[in-house]
């Protein structure tokens, strides 16, 4: 079997992927593919056309022709099996079977084509190892784009500099056509205008600036009392614009036009993507009141896929921090919800006996105060864990359900978090194979957003409260291993906690008793890993 051309035409003639595989003349070929469409006859049950030269093996792909051009000694067998493969790796490259489908994916089918026909003859390859082929990464590829994206990175450190020593050069030359202006101005009118909508009167007391200079300075105090001390504060504001605006404009301008102009001449520009402000972390704020006790539980949990848990481990902890000296002669009196999987632990200088007798916080030496601090956490003064493999304690639970159908995956999602729960932020992080277009979200409850540096699908939730205790989302990409999906990522934060943990101050009467301290309570509930695998 020799394969002489292997080539995706359409009925009326035109050839939009065409690979030649024999040392034979382009205008040939060409001949040979001209004249297939006048060949091929209607309501003919044979996929293949015989002449005095060459065979015509095709097959239909929808509104085009997947054709393969052999010689008349090949056989026909080994020519459809070739068929048939070319025909499978087709739609695994162009999701469109249409011209503008094949045309945009023409280099990535010539290749699949290279590796399946060798100098006109088959090679035993399935389609996974086709693909698998076509996918191996590059050396001389990646080294080409390494040196490619140092020259950008270059030229943008040249043009920061270049557009830095241009507004420098710009503030100098302003500054002393301003400075000598100013000058000749404060000499003639006897005061100094200092450039911030202000004017300087000078003293003509017979001391300072003014004292024996020569300069032909004003004294008349009436004409210097008469004239404004300054402009209003608001009003400048209001009209002068805010300090090295004007340079940042520019600089971005420049910057923008240049980065234009190299994409223009075809040069592949890595743009910098900043967090967006909703994005980022926002700390808690400083306390307030003389006592805070932060109650912070940490959420570490693996479920199954199929169901079931594969790991429920929470730790918590239970921290005083304290603004004044004089506030730290308390103790600090807890009520736990009565869960019995919890086990405490308290701090080496708490009183073990008296938590364990009487749930009381205090230290071994009453007559010691608790330090104080504003930075950090505070001061631990009880640790607890709990680990279990009961799914009921589970406060979110997710079911993945994926579906090949044809080309596409069909993947739908559902949360349900029980009612002792309400959840905020809750952000559910799907991993995807690497697409050239986002999803198609067909249906959610809640907002969605594709990260394409990471391939990874967001689905987020404000807030899960009675209204919501359920919910589901439905995207579909091309197709792909079901494995790939996992494993799912989510993250949350609630008000309530597995402990239900309160907390009350008391001032132990070895110090002499008295009224406790206004304190405020935070307790919040978070996960560090919690994963669908």
């Amino acid at each position: 079997m020799v394969v002489l051309a292997a080539s995706i035409i359409s009925k009326s003639g035109k050839a939009l992927v065409s690979r030649q595989f024999v040392d034979m003349s382009r205008i040939r070929i060409e001949g040979y593919l001209a004249a297939f469409p006048k060949l091929v006859g209607t309501g003919k049950q044979h996929t293949y056309v015989e002449t005095e030269n060459v065979r015509y093996v095709y097959q239909p792909i929808e509104s085009l022709y997947l054709l393969l051009v052999t010689n008349k000694q090949s056989n026909i067998l080994e020519d459809l099996e070739t068929l048939r493969l070319l025909s499978k790796l087709v739609p695994e490259y162009s999701y469109s079977l249409d011209e503008e489908g094949i045309g945009k994916t023409a280099f990535e089918i010539l290749f699949a084509f290279d590796e399946v026909i060798s100098l006109g003859h088959k090679e035993n390859v399935t389609v996974a190892q086709v693909k698998q082929y076509c996918e191996m990464e590059s050396h001389e590829e990646r080294l080409h784009k390494l040196v490619l994206q140092s020259k950008i990175n270059e030229t943008k450190d040249v043009m920061k500099r270049k557009a830095s020593e241009i507004d420098k050069n710009k503030i100098e030359k302003n500054r002393g056509e301003k400075g000598g202006f100013m000058s000749m101005q404060s000499m003639g009118s006897g005061r100094i205008d200092g450039g911030f909508g202000s004017d300087t009167s000078i003293s003509s007391n017979g001391g300072g600036f003014g004292s024996g200079s020569g300069f032909g300075l004003s004294t008349d105090m009436e004409s210097l009392s008469s004239k404004p001390k300054g402009r209003p504060a608001a009003s400048a504001s209001a009209s002068a614009p805010p300090k090295g605006l004007g340079m940042q404009l520019g600089k971005t301008q420049r910057a923008n036009q240049f980065l234009e102009s190299l994409k223009a001449e075809g040069e592949v520009i890595v743009e910098d993507v900043r967090p967006s402000i909703g994005r980022s972390k926002i700390a808690a704020p400083p306390p307030s009141d003389p006592v805070t006790l932060s109650v912070e539980e940490k959420l570490n949990v693996t479920l199954k896929q199929d169901g079931g848990i594969g790991n429920f481990d929470l730790q918590g902890t239970l921290s005083l921090q304290l603004l004044n000296q004089e506030d730290g002669h308390i103790q600090v009196q807890i009520e736990t919800g009565g869960n019995p999987g919890i086990l405490f632990k308290t701090h080496p200088n708490v009183n073990k006996e008296l938590f364990s007798g009487e749930n009381i916080l205090g230290l071994k030496d009453p007559n010691r105060p608790f330090p104080t601090g504003q930075s950090g956490d505070g001061v631990s003064l009880l640790k607890w864990r709990m680990q279990s493999a009961d799914e009921s304690y589970v406060p979110l639970s997710i079911n993945c359900w994926p579906s090949l159908s044809g080309n596409e995956t069909y993947v739908n999602l559902e949360y349900e978090v029980p009612t002792m729960f309400d959840l905020q932020n809750v952000v559910i992080s799907i991993p995807l194979p690497a697409l050239r277009d986002p999803p198609k979200v067909q249906q959610i409850d809640g907002e969605w957003r594709y990260d394409s540096k990471k391939s990874i699908l967001e689905w987020s939730i404000v807030l899960i409260d009675n209204s919501n205790r359920s919910g589901s989302m439905e995207f579909v990409i091309p197709a792909v291993d079901t494995s790939e999906l996992f494993p799912i990522s989510v993250r949350f934060t609630s008000s309530s906690t597995f402990s239900d943990l309160k907390v009350f101050l008391s001032i132990p009467f070895v110090t002499g008793g008295g009224n406790p301290p206004k304190f405020s309570q935070r307790t919040q509930l978070s996960t560090e890993n919690y994963q669908v695998v």
